[in-house]
This record gives C-alpha cells, structure tokens and sequence, in this order.
C-alpha cells in the first residue's frame, strides 16, 4: 500500500530542552490517523511540524518523494480562525489565490455545499454558531483539495452533540475529497470513531507508546462491546506510570493488557 507521508526519526527541542521524538510513522493514502495522549505528550508538535508551523530539530518529512510544501496541506485548528471583516465564502477562498476565479467559485461552492452550509456564502463569521464557523474552517481546509489535511482538536470546543455531529460529518468529507488526514484529540471516543489507525503518544519526550488499527465498522456503533472493549484497551496504557522505552510500544501484534481483546 502507498505510504504519502513518511516521517523518519523526526525530533523536536525548544532552548535545549528535548520535547518531541524520535518519531518514526508512516501513514497509509487517503486514511484518517489520530493521535492521542497526555497533555505535553507533544500532539500538537508533532502536527505543527507536519504542518510547515515548526522546524524540526532534526529528521525528515516527506509527501511521496518530496518534500512537504504549504499547498500539500490543509489545517484545521482547534477554534476556527476565521478573518471576521470576511464574508463566509471569502474565508472558505482565501487558499485559492492560485486558481482562477472560475475555479475559485467552483472549489467554494462545492466546499460550502459539503459542510452543509450552501446558502452561507454572504455571511460573516459574527453570525454563525461555533459549529457553523467550524464547518467553514473544514472547508476553508479542504477547499484546495490538499493531500493532507491536519486537524487540532477541531471539535474540543464544541457541545457533545454538536461534536458527535461534526465527527459523522468529517467521515462524509474525507469520503468525498479522500485526503489523508491526521486528527489531534484527547478524547478517545472520537478517535474511534473517526480513525482507521490510533497512534498513542506520552512523554515527555513525546513518543509512540502504542499503534493500533481497530477492526470498527465506519462509522463506529459508539455503544457496541467491541467499541468499549477497544476503549479500554486505550485506557489500559495511560495507567502507567510512566511511558516505557520505544522498543516497548504496543502494536496490534503485541496487546496492551492480556484480558483485552
């Protein structure tokens, strides 16, 4: 299977201080990773230096053959971030420069008329709920057609059921524009849920601790044994004290806790 984006043994320090790595990951085409982990486990470092945001201290990331350059990605942070003096269509454009403006329409209607919000071109972001102004940041996202889209949390602010909404909406967008995504999130539920393959982090320094690829129906039946049963096979790395060396990492292959599934 193609493997687009390569990360080899990627590392990060600020002032001396080691916080990220080595990180080795290959990631499969058009599939959605998570990442969790403990708070300063570096998540969001790792999905800043994927995203061009931060220079790695040392290793390598590739999309293909090359390198990783800003019109391969889209990000999606953990509130909107969109420009408030700009109408909903201008945000969901403002990637497309490059386009011409035939093009531009086109990418922003499509974009608009996926995240649900056909007839919001003319508004501005002080009029829309959180989930709206979310649903304009996927598009403002996916609008390009980048090969990878980065998403930070983008739902942590949300109420649950407004959540549980965008997370079955994100599956229907990945469908449809079939990127390669990789979704920051604490929360356990939504990372299977959403993804085809759970990396675990803890640190620091940030490293994997665990790789997992649940065999869930998509979308995931959130109350089903198998879901729990993977929930806590999650969870039963997080009760340790401290994370154990990189060769200890926990894969498919070599179970979390015996008694689990």
């Amino acid at each position: 299977m193609p493997y687009p984006l390569r990360i080899n043994g990627l590392e990060k320090s600020y002032g001396g201080q080691h916080v990220l790595g080595p990180i080795d990951l290959d990631l499969e085409a058009g599939t959605i990773t998570a990442i969790i982990g403990r708070s300063g486990s570096g998540k969001t470092t790792l999905l800043r230096c994927l995203g061009g945001l931060e220079q790695p201290t040392a290793g390598r990331i590739t999309i293909g053959d090359g390198q990783v350059s800003p019109a391969d990605i889209g990000y999606v942070f953990q509130e909107p971030r969109l420009m408030p003096w700009l109408t909903v269509a201008k945000n969901t454009g403002f990637g497309l420069a490059g386009f011409t403006k035939p093009a531009r329409d086109l990418a922003i209607a499509e974009a608009l008329e996926l995240v649900g919000l056909p007839d919001a071109g003319g508004l501005l972001p002080k009029q829309l709920s959180g989930g709206m102004a979310q649903r304009v940041a996927l598009a403002r996202a996916l609008a390009p057609h980048p090969k990878l889209i980065l998403l930070d949390e983008p739902f942590s602010a949300l109420d649950p059921f407004t959540r549980e909404q965008m997370q079955d909406h994100l599956l229907h967008l990945h469908e449809h524009y079939g990127a390669t995504m990789v979704l920051i999130t604490h929360d356990m539920d939504e990372a299977l849920a959403l993804a085809l393959r759970i990396i675990v982090l803890d640190g620091p320094p940030g490293r994997i601790i665990g790789d997992f690829s649940p065999d869930l129906p998509s979308p995931a039946d959130r109350v089903s044994a198998a879901f729990f049963a993977w929930k806590r096979r999650l969870t039963a790395l997080f009760t340790r004290q401290s994370a154990p060396p990189p060769e200890a990492a926990f894969s498919d292959q070599q179970p979390a806790q015996e008694n689990f599934p």
